[in-house]
């Protein structure tokens, strides 16, 4: 099976426990990308948080010096909005520990020599340097002039092919996983590659279209598929139902038909809405009515599943052993519109299965709902757990040094 190949794979790769970092330049990616407001008031310091141990674990270690390195937002060129300064009192807060600040690699290795043994350096916003994005080999080798190790730590970009996550380790002597990327992906392994069964994959969000490939690759692996939020009307749509002004997307009817055809061949039960909270305007509506999925309102458009469904989904979750899930079952961010997926939240922080959630949405969802504590890993990455969904083996996995008893699978 393609997920458990790719898992085990990556399972290989060398982490920093497996090394000596005693004296030694360390480099260590980390992903620092957190939401700020107008006033560069950091609103979820968890990316932070998360690279705190493996910070540490090199600090214990007697290291020469640790050069940190992230991006933050999408930056066209270099823009006081995204520095990373912003992040600084708050990384030394969470630290406990003076960290300087370097704006371009050469004051970083100036920071290196000067600095007592042990120092901390966080380098500017990478994506304000040229190449990056485009994994130039030369913006590759300078950041590698930096360190004796290389360390990536920053699951959340680890999908993505840049000289900070994926062209440094050419040229870097040692390259390792952090210990927030090994214990993503051991977390990943334990509900794809080892899962207790039976296992449920919730699924949500707008578009069937970024997630079909993973419902497609994910039959051979999960039991039982909920799927709500606007992807979902795309599957009643291909059932018959008259959505009204529900979004779908018309192009992948035959592909849900598809879906829901194989999944049938495979033996993996579907679970659909059965009723659904529509209303007449998502912002400014005026009606908002619970009906039958089948009875939508004229003019009206689904943006939650219904107290039905809720209670449906609720009883296939508690016969659940393994629950995977990414993708928001409803407009949670409006209040009106969000009790399905809250509810669906407090059904898996009330069983014993091991919970894998899904970064982005999902997890500010599971906040909102105020359920963070009771699942079991929170992903920290969106777009790279779904990738990892989807059987893929991410770039940043590839490039790093694997264990001296790797077995390709």
């Amino acid at each position: 099976m393609l997920q458990v190949a790719s898992i085990t794979l990556m399972q290989q790769t060398k982490s920093i426990r497996d090394i000596q970092i005693n004296n030694k330049k360390i480099l260590i990616r980390v992903d620092f990308n957190v939401p700020m407001d107008k006033d560069f008031n950091i609103s979820d310091d968890t990316r932070i948080r998360e690279a705190i141990p493996t910070i540490n674990y090199c600090i214990d270690n007697n290291p020469h010096s640790i050069v940190l390195v992230s991006h933050l937002g999408r930056p066209k060129g270099k823009s006081q909005e995204f520095s990373l300064k912003h992040i600084l009192k708050r990384l030394e807060r969470l630290l406990d520990k003076n960290v300087a600040f370097a704006d371009s690699i050469k004051s970083a290795q100036t920071l290196q020599d000067t600095l007592p043994k042990g120092g901390v350096i966080l380098l500017e916003n990478i994506r304000f340097y040229e190449g990056e994005e485009q994994n130039s080999p030369e913006l590759s080798q300078s950041l590698a002039s930096l360190c004796d190790v290389y360390i990536n730590d920053a699951f959340g970009t680890s999908h993505r092919a840049h000289s900070s996550t994926y062209g440094i380790a050419s040229f870097a002597k040692e390259k390792v996983a952090g210990l927030l990327l090994k214990k993503e992906i051991d977390s990943f392994a334990k509900a794809l590659a080892n899962p207790l069964k039976p296992v449920l994959l919730i699924v949500g969000g707008s578009k069937v279209s970024s997630k079909l490939e993973l419902l497609i690759n994910i039959l051979d692996v999960v039991d039982k598929i909920i799927i709500g939020g606007a992807m979902s009307n795309t599957f009643l749509k291909a059932l018959g139902y008259d959505m009204q002004a529900s979004l779908t997307e018309d192009a992948l009817l035959a592909d849900a038909t598809k879906i829901l055809a194989l999944a049938k061949t495979k033996g993996v039960k579907i679970y659909l809405p059965v009723d659904v909270v529509s209303t007449d305007d998502i912002k400014n509506h005026t009606h908002i009515k619970i009906t039958p999925a089948q009875d939508i309102p004229s003019g009206h458009m689904a943006v939650d599943i219904g107290p039905a469904s809720t209670k449906l989904f609720a009883q296939v979750v508690h016969s659940s052993q393994t629950i995977i899930w990414n993708g928001p079952l409803g407009v949670y961010e409006i209040s009106q519109f969000s009790r399905g997926t809250f509810n669906i939240a407090h059904s898996i922080a009330d069983t014993y299965a091991f919970s894998l959630i899904g970064g982005g949405d999902t997890a500010d969802a599971i906040e909102k709902a105020g359920e963070r504590d009771n699942m079991s890993f929170i992903s920290t990455g969106g777009g790279a757990s779904l990738e990892l969904l989807e059987g893929k083996i991410l770039p940043a996995f590839e490039v790093l040094d694997k264990k001296a008893d790797f077995i390709q699978p």
